[in-house]
């Protein structure tokens, strides 16, 4: 129970909903990322609902200047068929400080009809510790090019072919909209210190999903696991590619664990997110 009068606090459960996994739903996902694979005929995208921790802010820090998508976890347990309906849950699972930044953590289920866990998703929001005086911008567009922000990727197994995207101010709206907020307005983006609209992190973690899709199939929809860290912001008008290199194998139930590094990188090679990922073959 919350004593002190802090309402972020670990343990807090804010419910869910029923969401119906229908053909709309499944095509806007689809038409954001410019990739339709014929299993979505039958099958929902693994991370159809990849932005349902945001459906109820309440989980925020008050102090919102600033605030990025840090980390992503994502556990795929079941396959979602066209037509069913889901129930979502979420709750505050962690709260940790580091580097200058206060960071939430918030679990989020989703459920088939009889109670199945068909998905399990950690997202760590970062937030700016409130300092006095005048606040400068946030983040910059000269930050990633800092020799601290070089992340080395890649190059200890077989490649997959890499999945791309132009992610135009189109695409911002399609995957983050229909509201204006910093994910799709450039003024709503220098409102909260940024100096331009700040491409929602769960885009290029859905285009790795598309990717892996693409190569693994069902063994990535029921069965996929996915750690990534966001270290570099997407800014609008930027192309990327979701890339992915198998690392290893191990036998699991009569099948095989494939396990990769996976990254995006802008065409100058800056990494986006960069992680770890694994499927059933």
């Amino acid at each position: 129970m919350n004593i002190n009068g802090e309402p972020v606090y670990v343990g807090r459960d804010f419910g869910g909903r029923e969401v119906a996994i229908d053909a709309a739903l499944v095509e806007r996902y689809v038409r954001a990322l410019g990739h339709r694979l014929e299993i979505y005929s039958e099958l929902a995208p693994a991370l159809t609902l990849h932005s349902e921790c945001y459906e109820n802010l309440q989980w925020y820090l008050a102090n919102i200047w600033g605030n990025l998508h840090a980390r992503q976890e994502w556990e795929l347990f079941g396959e979602v068929p066209l037509g069913s309906h889901v129930r979502t849950r979420g709750f505050i699972r962690d709260r940790y400080r580091k580097r200058g930044r206060d960071y939430v953590v918030k679990e989020t289920w989703v459920q088939d009809a009889d109670g199945n866990l068909l998905s399990r998703g950690l997202t760590h929001q970062s937030f700016l510790i409130p300092q006095e005086g005048e606040r400068p911008v946030a983040v910059d567009k000269d930050r990633e090019k800092r020799s601290d922000r070089t992340f080395e990727i890649g190059g200890k197994g077989r490649a997959l072919a890499p999945l791309g995207l132009a992610v135009s101010e189109d695409v911002c709206m399609a995957f983050s909209g229909p509201t204006e907020n910093y994910h799709t307005n450039r003024d709503a983006a220098r409102a909260l210190g940024f100096p331009d609209i700040v491409v929602q992190g769960m885009l290029p973690i859905c285009l790795v999903s598309e990717l892996l899709t693409r190569e693994y199939g069902r063994g990535w929809l029921a069965g996929g696991k996915m750690d990534v860290r966001l270290v570099n912001v997407l800014w609008a008008d930027e192309h990327i590619e979701a890339r992915a290199e198998e690392t290893s194998e191990v036998p699991e139930a009569g099948r095989t664990r494939v396990h990769l590094d996976v990254w995006v990188e802008k065409t100058d090679g800056t990494r986006v997110i960069v992680g770890t990922a694994s499927a059933l073959r």
